[in-house]
């Protein structure tokens, strides 16, 4: 079993940064890929960056250039530093990882304000 706790969500102004952190526990071995995903009120969970054990990344075209995706394999977290955020990008963040099959952590909250 895999444990994923989020932390590092609020309440930001438009242009404004946050970084949204994740820690594994438990079977921790060789998760791969972890990643973020987002879902806005009245929308589908959206993938919005994922991270390999080599270190690729994927983004959705949305956050690309704004948002960074890092992993500390040694201390089996994932990051998400996200800056010039926008209205839009408000929503439940869910942290993920894949070993044996998909694991997400409880979410945390992301309000930007216009």
């Amino acid at each position: 079993q895999v444990q994923l706790v989020e932390s590092g969500g609020g309440l930001v102004q438009t242009g404004g940064s946050l970084r949204l952190s994740c820690a594994a526990s438990g079977s921790i071995f060789n998760i791969n890929p972890m990643g973020w995903y987002r879902q806005a009120p009245g929308k589908q969970r959206e993938l919005v960056a994922i991270i390999r054990s080599g270190g690729s990344t994927n983004y959705v075209d949305s956050v690309k250039g704004r948002f960074t995706i890092s992993r500390d394999n040694a201390k089996n977290t994932v990051h998400l530093q996200m800056t010039s955020l926008k209205p839009e990008d408000t929503a439940v963040y869910y942290c993920y990882g894949y070993r044996y099959r998909d694991y997400w952590g409880q979410g945390t909250q992301v309000t930007v304000s216009s």
